[in-house]
């Protein structure tokens, strides 16, 4: 139906009484068929919704595991067979995992990264807009509603009608008129084929691979904070070292100027003294320039410029924590990267059936209405409505198979997300693995260069001895220097690598992460709270 007050033939004041009566009537009559009509499609529609989903149930693909890690076979230790424990949450890495360290400084390091780390921040903003996508693709369950005022004025031109004629044959002067709307416009496509239920899903496995990846982000964060933090230790106590055998050093060279004053040693031995000393010395400066990386590259972590960060040095004293390793089963619950992959294979799985959905009608319930007039003083009165309800169905006869090649690309996203899954899962076993071996390794090779320092130590002070007593030449106690000096950075380098391991194997079993911390359907989809911008562990 259709009023406008400024249309309509001229009629006596009767007439006109009577039949905006009329058209009051007959308006109202057909806007509560209209609306009757309206509420019976859409209650029919409703009803139709539940049974019509299109696309493939998802199911996690299947990753084949093993039994136990190779490196916690029987024959190892007791204090690794405990990390096979039945009831291995017991033992479970907890949260704040750096905390058995026992380091206070790297724990009020740690406490830094969530506060301050740009790529934090920045996989935080990530999950925002993520979240963000749910809701926007959620609002597509419900009607577009529109509306708007216009005031229009034209004057059309004369020339597009040519001569018009008055009732007495003359010509008539086309004026200026003034057109006042007010439209509502409402607009709803039901989904009857699932098309926003998969996108919403499709949008939500986003969203959750998006808090998947902050998580490890922020694991690799603190995982590479410890590092650094360590290999600084590392340089620490290297430095200790070097500034210990240079004064030694300097005290043999003393004792080599003393002989040769006295006619008991050569120039050779005093010009070897000398040259031995100031290695050592160029070592011991060399070892600030790797200090100072290492220092800013924490500063960079803890989002602090690196010109008014500084760390005290002090010596390498931790001892790598037990860590209790699990089997292989759960190491696809706990590592935020797989969690993130599997995700995406939802994702995708939804995208092949919002594609297929593109095989089917689609309805769309339009409606509209409002007030228009020539006159402002008559434009909101009840003979200016105007309205208009109605569905329309379109599907498509002919696309040259683009909607099937959409659905083949879906599924080629699908295969290519079930084979990133897969090799990440297998390369989480290998990191595992390789720590493993490198912590039982490192064990033994620390043992057995804590007894090669102990010999160089002795062999050190028999040259000493014979080169006092006058039995042996200069150049052997600087070999027996040499060799001491050698095993103990040996030893201060497989020290700091123990730790490193130590590091890379929690971060590597997911650094107490669990797949139970990863946000469901119903919490992406909700809007986050001012103070939730960083995902709380």
């Amino acid at each position: 139906m259709h009023g406008r007050g400024h249309a309509g033939a001229i009629v006596s004041t009767t007439g006109s009484t009577e039949k905006t009566g009329v058209d009051s009537i007959a308006g109202r009559v057909l806007c509560a068929v209209g609306r009757c009509l309206a509420s019976a499609l859409v209650t029919a529609i409703l009803a139709l919704l539940p049974g019509c989903a299109v696309g493939p149930r998802y199911a996690r693909p299947h990753v084949d595991t093993p039994a136990a890690y190779k490196e916690l076979a029987p024959q190892q230790s007791e204090a690794t067979e405990s990390w096979k424990e039945a009831v291995p949450s017991d033992g479970a890495i907890r949260g704040k995992w750096w905390e058995a360290f026992h380091d206070p400084v790297l724990n009020a390091l740690e406490e830094r990264i969530d506060i301050s780390n740009q790529n934090i921040a920045a996989a935080s903003a990530s999950f925002t807009a993520a979240r963000a996508l749910v809701r926007q693709a959620k609002s597509q369950y419900f009607p577009m509603l529109t509306a708007g005022a216009s005031i229009t004025r034209s004057r059309p031109s004369s020339g597009q009608f040519g001569a018009l004629l008055g009732p007495s044959g003359h010509a008539l002067t086309l004026g200026t008129s003034t057109d006042y709307s007010l439209p509502v416009q409402a607009s709803w496509e039901p989904d009857l084929w699932g098309r926003v239920r998969q996108t919403v899903r499709a949008n939500s496995a986003a969203a959750q691979v998006s808090a998947a990846d902050l998580e490890n982000v922020r694991l690799s964060a603190y995982a590479e904070l410890a590092i650094e933090y360590y290999d600084l230790r590392g340089q620490d106590a290297l430095k200790r070292l070097l500034d210990d055998t240079t004064a030694a050093y300097r005290e043999a060279l003393e004792l080599v100027r003393t002989q040769y004053q006295a006619g008991l040693a050569n120039d050779e031995a005093v010009a070897s003294a000398e040259t031995q000393l100031e290695s050592a010395e160029a070592q011991a400066i060399n070892v600030g320039v790797l200090r100072a990386q290492y220092e800013h590259a924490i500063a960079l972590l803890v989002g602090q410029a690196p010109s008014t960060f500084s760390i005290r040095p002090e010596d390498l004293e931790a001892k790598p924590p037990e860590i209790p390793a699990g089997i292989p089963s759960q190491l696809l619950e706990r590592r935020p990267d797989i969690a993130a992959d599997e995700r995406q294979i939802a994702q995708a799985n939804a995208q092949i059936g919002a594609a297929k959905t593109a095989f089917f009608p689609s309805l769309l319930l339009s409606a509209s209405g409002g007030f228009g007039n020539t006159s402002f003083s008559d434009w909101l009165t009840w003979p200016s409505r105007f309205w208009s309800l109605g569905p329309s169905i379109t599907e498509t006869v002919f696309d040259a198979g683009l909607r099937r090649a959409t659905v083949q690309q879906q599924e080629a996203y699908y295969d290519q997300a079930v084979a990133a899954y897969r090799q990440t899962v297998l390369t989480a076993f290998q990191q595992v693995e390789d720590n493993l071996a490198a912590l039982r390794i490192l064990s033994e090779d620390i043992e057995k260069q804590a007894a090669a320092t102990g010999s160089a130590e002795r062999n050190f002070r028999t040259a000493t001895t014979r080169y006092e007593a006058g039995l042996d030449p200069y150049l052997n106690v600087i070999s027996a220097q040499t060799l001491l000096l050698s095993t103990r950075q040996m030893q201060v380098s497989f020290q700091v690598q123990q730790m490193e391991a130590s590091v890379r194997l929690i971060e590597a079993l997911g650094g107490g992460w669990d797949v139970s911390q990863l946000p469901t359907s119903a919490q992406v989809s909700q809007k986050p709270s001012k103070a939730d911008h960083v995902l709380q562990r």
